[in-house]
Order: C-alpha cells, then sequence, then structure tokens
C-alpha cells in the first residue's frame, strides 16, 4: 500500500513539475525585475516614475494558475500554488531583497489562491471569462498588497526603505500633484498587468486547445 502511495505520489509530481517550474520562474524573474524601472520616455511620461519591468513578467503567473486549474482542478492548483511559493520565495531571497520577497510572496499567495477561487467559480462560462476576470481581479489585489508591503514607509518594519521609491514625484510623471514614486509605479505596473492579462488570453487558448486534445478521461475540462 505505501509502495502505491508513492507511486501515486510520483506520479503526480509528474503531471505537475512543469507547472511548478513554470510559476517558480516567473515569480523569481518578476522579483527581480520588479527592482528595475523602465528607463525610457515616452512624450510627456517619464516611464522610470510609472513603470517597473516586473509588469511585463508577472501576469504570465495568472496564465499559468489558469492552466493548472483547467488540467487538473482547484485542489491541484492550490497545490501547485502553495508549492511555487514556497520555493520562488526562498530563491528570491538571493535574486532580490528581502522585503521585496516577503512583499512579493504575501502578494502572491493571496492573489493566486484568489484567482483559482474565482476560476473555479467561472468555469463553465465562456473559455475567456474565467482566465480574464480572475486575472484582472487577481492582479488588482496582488499590486496593492505587493508595492505596499514592499515599498510604503509604513511598513519598513519588513526592511529598510527604498529612498528613489519613496521619493516625492509627480504622479505617474505627469499631473502636478506629488506623491511617493511607488505609487506611481503601482499604477503603471497595474495598468500594463491588465492589457498583458488581455494579451495571455491568445496562448490560454492555444494551450487550452492542445490540453484537450491530450486530456485523460476523468481530468477537468
Amino acid at each position: 500500500m505505501l509502495k502505491d502511495s508513492a507511486y501515486s505520489a510520483f506520479g503526480l509530481i509528474t503531471r505537475i513539475y512543469p507547472y511548478l517550474l513554470a510559476m517558480t520562474a516567473v515569480v523569481i524573474a518578476s522579483n527581480y525585475l520588479v527592482q528595475f524601472p523602465v528607463m525610457y520616455t515616452i512624450g510627456p511620461f517619464v516611464l522610470d516614475d510609472i513603470l517597473t519591468w516586473g509588469a511585463f513578467t508577472y501576469p504570465i503567473a495568472f496564465l499559468v494558475t489558469d492552466l493548472s486549474n483547467r488540467h487538473f482542478g482547484p485542489a491541484k492548483a492550490r497545490l501547485i500554488v502553495t508549492v511555487g511559493f514556497v520555493l520562488a520565495v526562498g530563491i528570491s531571497i538571493y535574486v532580490a531583497t528581502p522585503r521585496i520577497a516577503i512583499a512579493s510572496g504575501s502578494a502572491f499567495l493571496v492573489a493566486q489562491l484568489l484567482d483559482v477561487s474565482i476560476f473555479e467559480r467561472l468555469r463553465h462560462s465562456r473559455w475567456w471569462h474565467a482566465p480574464l476576470v480572475s486575472s484582472v481581479l487577481g492582479s488588482i489585489i496582488d499590486t496593492v498588497l505587493f508595492f505596499s508591503l514592499a515599498f510604503a514607509a509604513s511598513f519598513a518594519i519588513l526592511g529598510a526603505n527604498d529612498a528613489f521609491a519613496i521619493e516625492a514625484a509627480p504622479l505617474l510623471g505627469f499631473f502636478a500633484f506629488e506623491t511617493p514614486r511607488w505609487m506611481s509605479w503601482a499604477i503603471g505596473d497595474l495598468a500594463v498587468k491588465l492589457l498583458v492579462s488581455l494579451a495571455m488570453l491568445a496562448p490560454y487558448r492555444a494551450f487550452l486547445t492542445v490540453l484537450r486534445l491530450h486530456k485523460p478521461t476523468g481530468q477537468h475540462s
């Protein structure tokens, strides 16, 4: 019986490890890239005041979560999120500051588990409805939690403040009134995340077709 359980556990790991690897890679890359503002200017917009490179990679995590949910169901999707969280936070400490790792891990876990729950509720609606709604709501929660914990002066207990992030600057680099620069980053990152989430519907649809072609009997659809 123990042998059967071991084979069962090994089989599960074999099936979900591509999702675990993808999730871990996305979170580590995002935790590293969020430390680097986009140093470009477009017309009146100074992008280093409103955007970090992490905004372009993080939405892929929602794609991974949604595909795993569609493929295996919510229970295994939550397992992938939880294991991915532990691996990513542990490794991220070496590529980012501990405060970034803590903020990212906290926001990631809450947002991704919310994504799983919303996706499950909308599973049987139109193919694009569940991934889009769950990713949008998850992105909003993730952005609010991450940027507050990572950069707000009031959370300095988690680690030293980033002087550039808390420095007052025109909101979005354009408006007359000033706010801490991290607030503009949060707004800019959220805008990009929402656009990328919309773009992720294309690969989601493509992968969904592949999964359906190779779906064993009894798995979720």
